[in-house]
């Protein structure tokens, strides 16, 4: 296998790791995924994984564990009535503050003018 088969192919694991990850609301018992869980889930040491993803994403392994957990946001947000603590409960914030934090540096909006965008 040619090395960038493998990459996506490690990408692609990453991908169904987090979804599954949020999917079956791990976060709501074990909060948000760590890049040490990320690595050894994927049988990678941190520097690989963040090297590689770096290489091909331009991001690092909690940047883009951070985008991921921002679109699962997106998606609660524009879909369910979930309040937007809630939301940050079920993708494993301790405090929505923070969520609501991290939202606006990612997005330039608050989780609640992002909601209300989709319901003017």
């Amino acid at each position: 296998m040619t090395r960038k088969a493998v990459n996506n192919n490690i990408i692609s694991a990453l991908d169904k790791l987090l979804n599954h990850y949020f999917d079956e609301e791990n976060s709501l018992k074990n909060g948000l995924p760590s890049v040490k869980y990320i690595s050894s889930e994927l049988q990678l040491s941190q520097r690989y994984l963040s090297d590689m993803l770096h290489s091909l994403t331009g991001l690092n392994t909690q940047q883009y564990i951070q985008n991921t957990v921002i679109e699962k946001a997106k998606e609660k947000l524009s879909k369910t009535n979930l309040s937007v603590s809630e939301i940050a409960y079920g993708l494993g914030f301790e405090h929505p503050q923070s969520f609501s934090k991290l939202f606006k540096v990612k997005t330039n909006v608050s989780p609640l003018e992002f909601r209300q965008s989709f319901n003017p």
